[in-house]
């Protein structure tokens, strides 16, 4: 396995840590949220759910001077180990089959899957029952646990089992699928359960000692220790990726569980390793977590902040050819029409150096910088254009999920429109392409199908997946919508009309 990270084309090497027997998900690859969409996610502003102490008192000196008045010595985590181990839970999940209906365009060997000839598209199938376990950590003592999305998405049981014996049925309270996070909690739970705080792990320095305890292969509670090799990592598995590394031994079964500093304090959620590699593995950072923790709460789901544009790295290359003296930022490679980038004034070349204050160094810091502030908020946007510092006011928008990514719907309200309306779309040359049809949904019964592109929705002309977003948001509930598209495969105009859901 070479020691650089794998590129896209090798993300089969590339895992997410599986619920230890989930069936075919077992060393599944990484990359099933779409690589290509905007990279960057939090929620805006959100502070954290305070967390109670651990019930038994994490002892901080763990480690203690030499007597030759050398660097300190490691004398056990054993303490440690004590006081937190009780706040780490086995996570089992049950999922039945589902029925999923497909598109043109499949992935290779996908369409043969499914019994049809290579390149079909519009199939129906059945996705296998699964089982599995993984870990998570009681946060709060009413019974309140992080975990993993991968673990319990589609699961239509979940069970919780402490490191005491005791077991409980729970409810999934919130997901975030772009970041591997949910939220859950136990029923009937007594309110005095043990609990770990979040700490700051912005804190953490590279070589700074890490532990990790969760239930790898079903062996419940082992703990593991090590070092944290690295920040900031981009593995590649979304488009908001920026995990922690470390050489704690992380294995299928891990997901969600704890990494710990020597504090007793959560700084990362266990998430990813990488195939047949040790001393490899990945967590999600604590203060990631932190960012999204009310909006899971609250709503179950996480609405981020969205310009609308199309970025990459400021390289030395592009930056003489600009003419620029600047060495980091994010170039505009496009603007989306419509987009509250382009209703801000941003343009193509223009080089962001800051969004409200925060230094933007590359594409992925500014889209982690803009997702983690509020949607429909005023922001400052510093840039460069044609050499000459600029600062423009741009409102953000909410943004829409990208193809293949799963758009999870807030409790107690309703999901997007394009949710409700049952679609899933792509931006194409020809136009918004529908790619999915939910079976059941309005837009079946209205006659839409994989491959139809859309060129009007209402009396507003789309050009754009997030355009048809909008005008789907903006119809009333209720209403019969008028729908211009084209066959698929073919210039043929046909009308449909989809009755647009009541909220």
């Amino acid at each position: 396995m070479p020691c650089s990270l794998p590129t896209r084309r090798l993300l089969g090497a590339l895992a997410l840590l599986p619920a230890a027997t989930f069936g075919a998900a077992c060393g599944q690859a990484l990359g099933t949220a779409n690589a290509a969409a905007p990279t960057a996610a939090l929620s805006a502003k959100a502070s954290a759910t305070p967390a109670a102490s651990p019930n038994v008192p994490v002892q901080q000196a763990l480690y203690s001077p030499a007597a030759s008045g050398a660097p300190g010595t490691l004398t056990s985590l054993a303490p440690l180990v004590d006081a937190v181990k009780g706040a780490v839970v086995n996570v089992e999940v049950t999922a039945r089959p589902r029925r999923v209906s497909g598109m043109q365009g499949l992935p290779p060997g996908m369409a043969e899957r499914f019994g049809l000839p290579p390149g079909m598209g519009g199939f129906e199938g059945q996705t296998p029952a699964r089982q599995g376990a993984g870990s998570g950590f009681i946060i709060d003592a009413g019974g309140i646990v992080l975990t993993n999305n991968h673990v319990v998405e589609d699961a239509d049981v979940v069970r919780v089992k402490l490191d005491d014996g005791r077991a409980f049925d729970a409810e999934v309270l919130g997901r975030d699928p772009l970041t591997d996070i949910a939220l859950i909690k136990l029923k009937g739970a007594p309110g005095n359960l043990p609990s770990v705080p979040l700490g700051d792990s912005d804190a953490l320095r590279v070589g700074d000692a890490v532990m990790a305890i969760g239930n790898p292969f079903g062996l419940a509670s082992s703990v593991s220790a090590g070092i944290l090799s690295a920040r900031a990592r981009d593995i590649h598995a979304g488009p908001y990726d920026d995990f922690l590394q470390t050489d704690a031994a992380i294995n299928p079964g891990n997901s969600g569980g704890p990494l710990f500093n020597m504090k007793g304090e959560v700084v990362g959620m266990n998430t990813a390793i990488i195939g047949g590699a040790t001393g490899i593995g990945f967590a999600v950072p604590s203060n990631l977590i932190r960012n999204l923790l009310s909006q899971l709460q609250e709503t179950g789901a996480v609405r981020r902040g969205w310009l609308g544009l199309s970025v990459q790295d400021l390289t030395p290359d592009i930056a003489k050819a600009l003419g620029v003296q600047a060495t980091k930022g994010a170039v505009v490679a496009g603007v989306n029409r419509g987009s509250p980038g382009a209703r801000g004034g941003l343009r193509e070349e223009d080089i962001i150096t800051s969004v409200e204050g925060k230094p933007v160094d590359s594409a992925g810091a500014l889209t982690r910088a803009v997702a983690q502030l509020k949607p429909d908020s005023k922001v400052k946007v510093e840039l460069l254009r044609e050499g000459k510092p600029q600062t423009l006011e741009v409102t953000l928008g909410t943004r829409p999920a990208m193809e293949g990514e799963e758009e999870v719907a807030p409790r107690n309200g309703t999901a997007s429109q394009r949710q409700r309306i049952g679609v899933q779309l792509r931006d194409t040359e020809n136009g918004p392409q529908i790619m999915a049809v939910e079976p059941g949904s309005p837009a079946e019964k209205g006659g839409l199908v994989p491959g139809m592109v859309l060129a009007q929705v209402g009396d507003q002309k789309v050009s754009s997946a997030a355009e048809v977003v909008q005008s789907f948001a903006s119809a009333k509930p209720g209403a019969a919508l008028l729908l211009r598209v084209r066959a698929p495969n073919s210039d043929t105009a046909l009308l449909r009309a989809v009755e647009v859901p009541e909220r």
